[in-house]
Parts: structure tokens; sequence; C-alpha cells
């Protein structure tokens, strides 16, 4: 099967901020205006999406095992607006993810702005009040049941997570 892009859309917490997701010092980092973290579900397995996908947990769980890794690193860094490419160009950088784990099927996670072109649009923009998304950027194949569900295949390779202001018409916010 012929990998392509998928994409995904997920609404973060209201105003982009879970406060109860951040640490005493990511809060007071906040107060301080230094620094914005938004936070919220970055994804969801054996569950379909609004793009009529299904993630199944073995394949979500081997890629956020290995995204955590990068995470880890330092090197989870994702762009303002989906990119019709498979390789995140550090020069449209807006954020990066500080944190992810595990809430039962869902996968939640911890972005930190940063102090980039991207990351100040970024940052004004939810200052202002837009509602803002999230979206997985990945390569992969699906399959397609009778039924019309489609399946995520096991050589899906997440890439990175994007923020965005609005799924493309085929994307809906769940």
């Amino acid at each position: 099967m012929k990998k392509k892009l998928l994409r995904e859309f997920y609404a973060l917490c209201e105003g982009g901020i879970c406060q109860d997701l951040l640490t005493e010092r990511e809060k007071r980092e906040m107060s301080d205006g230094d620094v914005l973290y938004l936070s919220g579900r970055l994804q969801t397995a054996d569950k379909q999406n609004g793009n009529g996908r299904v993630y199944p947990y073995e394949v979500l769980k081997r890629e956020m095992d290995n995204y955590s890794k990068i995470v880890e690193d330092n090197r989870a860094c994702g762009e303002l607006d989906h990119p019709d490419d498979s390789v995140v160009n550090l020069k449209n950088v807006s954020h990066i993810v500080t944190g992810i784990w595990w809430e039962g099927k869902d996968v939640m996670g911890k972005i930190k702005v940063l102090d980039t072109p991207s990351g100040r649009i970024l940052k004004d923009l939810v200052s202002a009040g837009i509602k803002l998304g999230i979206s997985s950027r990945g390569l992969g194949s699906v399959t397609e049941a009778a039924n019309g569900s489609v399946t995520v295949e096991s050589d899906f390779q997440l890439i990175c997570f994007d923020m965005v202001s609005e799924p493309s018409k085929r994307y809906l916010s769940l």
C-alpha cells in the first residue's frame, strides 16, 4: 500500500490551557508572562475520529513510545498550520511538546509556545481568544472496510503535532 500524509485534528482545552495539567512552576511562568503553555488531548486510539480514521491502540502506543523519546530529547517541535510535507521545517516552528502521557485511550500533551516568529503569532492568536486545535501529522497507509471505516495500518509513523486554527473541510473537531 502507498503511504500518504495523515493529519488529524483535536480541539485543545478551553482557551488552550487545562490549568490542572500544568505544574506550579509552569503556572508561575505563565502568570509572569514569560511563557505560554497549551494542553489537552493530542490523539485517541481505537475510536473513529473526525476524519473517519481509527488508530489501533498498538500502532498509536508504539508511535507514542517513539515520540516520547523525541520529547525527552527536547526535539518534539511542531509548526503553525499543516504543511503538505513530511518534514518539520525549523524556520516555521511555533512550539515544542514538553510532555505526553496516556489517559485511558487518549494521548494527552503539554505544549510550550516558543519565542519564534510563528510562536509569537500563535501566542497572539491565543491571547485574542482564537479557538485552536492540535493536529497530528504522520505518514502511513490505511485500509477501508466495506462498512466505510478506515483503519490506519501498522506502517504509520508519527512526525509531529501541529497547531491549527481550523481543520480542512474533511476534518471535523471531536
